[in-house]
């Protein structure tokens, strides 16, 4: 689990600095300001190698570089087994690459970061290592599975023909027909990753979707009580499905690496996702980040989930209000300040509900509403705040405010009460 994470001259801030939090870290901010980053970065402090680096397919996670001329680092620190491991790297120009220590990582859990688009990378202590002779790595085996979003689905193959991942689709289509261990956890990620009782994600029967494709397709149990193919769910399914099944193929793997090399598996998960509420009902969006930090007891009791997040969503941000714990979760925001990306850790303030969240130091608006009835608002209250407004434009005033806003709108009440107190008619 990583611990502190600093950058100087890499990046949209001059400087960034991190202590995260040992369960929930929520990452925060405008567009372009760097949480995508920030989660790239975590990962090649963990793994040492970019997402990008690995899979060229990938359009994201790319090899972080200096901002301005001059000398740029990654300094971060983490918790490997009961013991701080401190690291530097600076960027070397000429090489073009990121200078440290040789060998694998000292970190000894895994290492799981769903990237916004859809590619998923996984770093194994058991199965993604290397030796170091002389001062030169050594690859033995690869240095981390990375899946582009195609790849997901479909499968990774290796250089050499053989296949590092089978992809969901025949996993699933091979773990339902066999009934074993590796079905019985899909089926409780699942159940846990639903937004309610009332709505539990099942697998359907197997099928076939084309004469020119062998293949039998997972389907989704869809509340109509019709089995759609996973190829044709929506987005909002096919995010969670695909979630689920990264989560308990890296988790079956990992296990059976350990019983074949006769060590025990990690109770260490750090979690990476971005934008976690993608393609999301808001119904999900109110679950996916508790449930996520539980989901792995299913798994393994014994599991400690470190989750790092970025998020848009005021309603990931409200549904972990409950959970919140300042020893051990972290909110960090990004900022723009006189031209200047900053970075605070914030309190945790609860807001009490999703509007109160938009307004808040996450989103900085100015309310929930329209542009259109901000101004119309704006407006109002410039008309309240005169000695003798006209009585014409009070009531043409609040005919708009009728067609604006709900009845029981609170700006439209006080409206009403400060006409009234004044005398003014409307």
């Amino acid at each position: 689990m990583i611990d502190t994470l600093k950058t100087v001259n890499v990046g949209p801030a001059p400087t960034l600095s991190l202590a995260f939090g040992q369960r929930l870290n929520l990452l925060t901010g405008d567009n372009g300001l760097g949480k995508s980053f920030l989660l790239d970065i975590a990962w090649w402090a963990l793994t040492r190698r970019w997402p990008a680096e690995i899979n060229p397919k990938l359009t994201t996670g790319r090899k972080a570089l200096p901002s301005e001329v001059g000398e740029a680092s990654i300094s971060f620190s983490f918790t490997a087994k009961s013991k701080r491991e401190e690291y530097q790297s600076t960027f070397a120009r000429r090489e073009q690459s990121w200078t440290g220590r040789p060998g694998r990582p000292a970190n000894p859990g895994l290492v799981l970061y769903a990237m916004a688009d859809g590619s998923f990378a996984l770093w194994d202590p058991h199965r993604n290592y290397w030796r170091t002779q002389g001062e030169l790595d050594i690859q033995e085996r690869l240095p981390a599975y990375v899946l582009s979003p195609s790849e997901v689905w479909d499968g990774l193959a290796s250089g050499d023909g053989s296949w590092l991942c089978n992809g969901l689709i025949r996993d699933l289509a091979s773990w339902q027909k066999e009934k074993g261990a590796a079905f019985k956890h899909l089926k409780a990620v699942l159940k846990a990753l639903s937004p309610s009782p009332d709505e539990i994600l099942t697998l359907g029967e197997l099928t076939r979707i084309s004469l020119d494709d062998a293949r039998d397709i997972p389907t989704i149990r869809m509340p109509y009580q019709k089995d759609v193919p996973v190829v044709h769910a929506s987005s909002g399914m096919r995010r969670i499905l695909a979630l689920a099944y990264l989560l308990v193929w890296a988790w079956q793997e990992h296990q059976q690496a350990a019983k074949q090399l006769g060590e025990p598996v990690t109770p260490q998960i750090t979690f990476l996702i971005d934008e976690i509420e993608s393609h999301l009902h808001p119904s999900w969006q109110r679950s996916i980040v508790p449930t996520l930090l539980g989901v792995m007891g299913l798994l393994d009791k014994q599991a400690k989930v470190q989750l790092i997040t970025a998020t848009h969503s005021p309603l990931v941000m409200a549904s972990v209000e409950p959970l919140f714990d300042a020893s051990q979760d972290a909110w960090f925001d990004l900022d723009l300040a006189q031209g200047e990306v900053t970075l605070t850790r914030r309190d945790f303030e609860k807001q009490g509900d999703v509007t109160s969240w938009l307004t808040s130091d996450a989103f900085d608006l100015p309310s929930g509403r329209p542009k259109e009835y901000e101004q119309l608002i704006k407006q109002a209250s410039a008309l309240l705040g005169q000695a003798a407004p006209d009585p014409q434009a009070l009531a043409a005033m609040y005919q708009n405010l009728l067609l604006a806003l709900k009845p029981t709108d609170e700006f439209l009440f006080r409206w009403r009460a400060i006409c009234d107190k004044k005398g003014w008619p409307l």
